[in-house]
């Protein structure tokens, strides 16, 4: 069985999410939901790897679907890991 290394596993994933979107005939609207998708449901940390990734391979043959590409284009910039604020839990009195 093959081990998918962290990049490799959000590629797969955010390739899934773009082949959803895909069937979309609004190209547009495909790729706001796809940018949608991720800022909401995937992790700062996953955002800033997957935007890196794509940085750093900006050719066509990167790995992400075409839609992906496009979408991170207007992905909103993820929050900096250490600005994220963590709730403290309530102090014993």
């Amino acid at each position: 069985m093959q081990h998918l290394t962290q990049i490799e596993s959000l590629i797969k994933m955010a390739n899934q999410i773009g082949g959803f979107f895909n069937s979309y005939t609004d190209r547009d609207l495909a790729r706001r939901e796809v940018a949608n998708h991720l800022d909401k449901f995937w992790e700062p940390r996953m955002r800033h790897q997957i935007l890196e990734y794509n940085s750093k391979h900006i050719t066509l043959n990167n790995d992400l679907l075409p839609l992906v590409r496009e979408a991170l284009k207007i992905l909103p910039t993820p929050p900096q890991p250490h600005l994220i604020a963590v709730p403290r839990a309530a102090a014993a009195h």
